[in-house]
């Protein structure tokens, strides 16, 4: 299985509009972060968490030819304002694009999108078949996916894991049952936001002290905001095993 990271920026993005400081004007090509996505191609099909305001320029980017279903985490806009763009994958394939959301989301979806969902389509509209999915394991084809109950302060959101893959964003609490779930990944992702506490997010020290906690191989953060840190000096600092995600990078996980 392979999983490209398409962006790992907070909801700002990275560098942020204006912004000066350090990092926003850092040359290193790590620094720049696309609102949070991810690309998962396992043994037989091409999957996407989340499609944020970014979402055409990072499959341009990875060169992503095909998508055979798109998840979401929850319905906050720099995870679905991108929706729109997986047309050209209907043009592509000739066939509707499954959305997999609890079925909040998918009404989120429906207001925002109203168009797509329009008794009377317009043509050449986005075309999409909705899947609504609760707390319980469920397939696409012939992968199994665990949804993973997390909290962003008191929205709930799904994380995902796939395999042996486990990805968490927007979140600061994780329910002791939910972590089970997760316990045996080789790869966890999990977001960091910044140094300082933040009412929504965990901060660089919580997710260490989790990511020791939940013992994955390897474990990348994403969802960075510039207030966390030039990537160079941070991952300076890091424990082994813990690592910055940063737009671009191609894990390949064996199973």
């Amino acid at each position: 299985m392979k999983v490209t990271f398409l962006g790992t920026g907070t909801s700002q993005g990275v560098p942020v509009i204006a912004c000066e400081c350090a990092v926003c004007q850092s040359l290193d090509y790590r620094d720049k972060r696309l609102r949070s996505s991810v690309h998962i191609q396992t043994d037989t099909q091409s999957l996407i968490i989340d499609s944020g305001p970014d979402f055409r320029q990072q499959v341009l980017r990875a060169h992503i030819k095909s998508l055979d279903a798109l998840l979401f985490t929850h319905a906050h806009k720099d995870h679905t304002a991108g929706m729109d763009d997986i047309r050209a994958y209907n043009f592509l394939h000739q066939k509707d694009i499954p959305i997999y959301a609890e079925e909040k989301v998918i009404e989120q979806l429906k207001q925002e999108f109203a168009y797509i969902f329009h008794e009377h389509k317009y043509p050449g509209i986005p075309r999409v078949a909705t899947r609504a999915i609760v707390n319980e394991p469920f397939q696409i084809e012939q992968d199994t996916i665990i949804p993973i109950q997390v909290y962003h302060y008191k929205l709930p959101v799904f994380g995902f894991r796939i395999k042996d893959f486990t990805y968490i964003t927007d979140a600061n609490l994780i329910p002791e049952e939910e972590k089970e779930k997760i316990k045996g990944s080789k790869v966890l992702v999990l977001n960091a936001l910044q140094i300082e506490p933040h009412i929504s997010h965990f901060t660089l020290e919580q997710a260490i002290a989790l990511a020791e906690e939940l013992g994955a191989e390897q474990t990348y953060f994403t969802h960075i905001s510039h207030k966390l840190g030039m990537h160079k000096k941070v991952e300076l600092n890091l424990p082994k095993g813990i690592a910055l995600a940063y737009d671009g990078l191609e894990i390949e996980i064996k199973h």
